[in-house]
């Protein structure tokens, strides 16, 4: 097991970290946990892409990272709302 830690953050954050673990039936280690584990670090998203790329029997150039991420970008944006 490991050894336990603590982050610090604002009382909004993590009331809001509390009430998002307890809708889940969760304790808020665990949801952070759980949100850690899901999202892909940067060397690992590029990995990702290089894999697909492959797959899709494309090279993956400078170009295609570039359209890539503009792509991302654009669907971030209308998540988010901030879309133009």
């Amino acid at each position: 097991m490991s050894k336990p830690t603590s982050i610090k953050t604002s009382e909004e954050v993590r009331d809001r970290l509390r009430t998002l673990a307890d809708e889940r039936g969760t304790t808020i280690t665990e949801l952070l946990e759980e949100l850690a584990s899901r999202e892909l670090t940067e060397c690992e998203r590029e990995q990702r892409a290089v894999e697909a790329a492959r797959e899709l029997g494309i090279e993956y150039s400078e170009q295609v990272q570039q359209v890539g991420q503009d792509a991302w970008a654009k669907i971030r944006s209308h998540q988010s709302g901030a879309a133009a």
